[in-house]
C-alpha cells in the first residue's frame, strides 16, 4: 500500500491547528477547532480506507480498476459528519446562551472552582459547629439569570 506524504501532512496540521483553538477560552474558536479536528480525523478515515477501486456493487465496475473500494470508510465518514454538525448544533446553543447571559463570548474563570481549587491546596477546611444553622443564599425567588421564568401568578 502506498502511503503519500501530502494527506498526512495535512492531517498532522489540521489536528495540530484544532488542538491550538480548542485551548482557547473563546467559544467560537473552540466550535472552529472541533471542526478542524474533525475534518483531520474524515481525512485519515478516507486515508486509512485504502486505494480506490470498484463501487461496491454487484456488476458494477469502473474502468482500469481490479479492487473493489472498501465501504466502510466512506460509512464511517459520513457517521463522523453526523456526529460533528450534533455536537456543533450544541456548542452553537451554549455560545448564544453564553452570550446572552454575559454579552461576551469568552469562558470565565468559575468562582467555584477557584475557591474549591484554594481550598484543596489549604488543606481541609475547620470543623463546622453542627448546632449552627447553615444559611444558603439561593432562594425559590427567580433571579436575574435563571432560564425559567416564574412562577404562573406573574406572567
Amino acid at each position: 500500500m502506498t502511503v503519500y506524504l501530502f494527506p498526512l501532512l495535512l492531517i498532522g496540521a489540521l489536528t495540530s491547528c484544532g488542538v491550538y483553538l480548542l485551548l482557547e477560552r473563546n467559544l467560537t474558536r473552540i466550535l472552529l477547532g472541533l471542526f478542524l479536528i474533525s475534518n483531520a480525523l474524515n481525512l485519515l478515515l478516507l486515508v486509512a480506507g485504502g486505494p480506490s477501486g470498484n463501487p461496491p456493487i454487484r456488476g458494477y465496475s469502473s474502468a482500469d480498476q481490479t479492487g473493489t473500494a472498501d465501504p466502510l470508510a466512506q460509512a464511517m465518514i459520513l457517521t463522523s459528519i453526523v456526529i460533528t454538525m450534533g455536537v456543533a448544533a450544541f456548542v452553537l446553543a451554549l455560545t448564544y446562551r453564553s452570550y446572552r447571559l454575559t454579552t461576551a463570548d469568552d469562558v470565565a474563570d468559575d468562582d467555584e472552582d477557584t475557591r474549591v481549587s484554594r481550598e484543596a491546596e489549604e488543606g481541609p477546611p475547620a470543623e463546622i459547629d453542627e448546632d449552627e444553622p447553615v444559611t444558603h443564599p439561593d432562594t425559590d425567588e427567580p433571579d436575574e439569570l435563571d432560564a425559567l421564568p416564574g412562577p404562573a401568578e406573574d406572567r
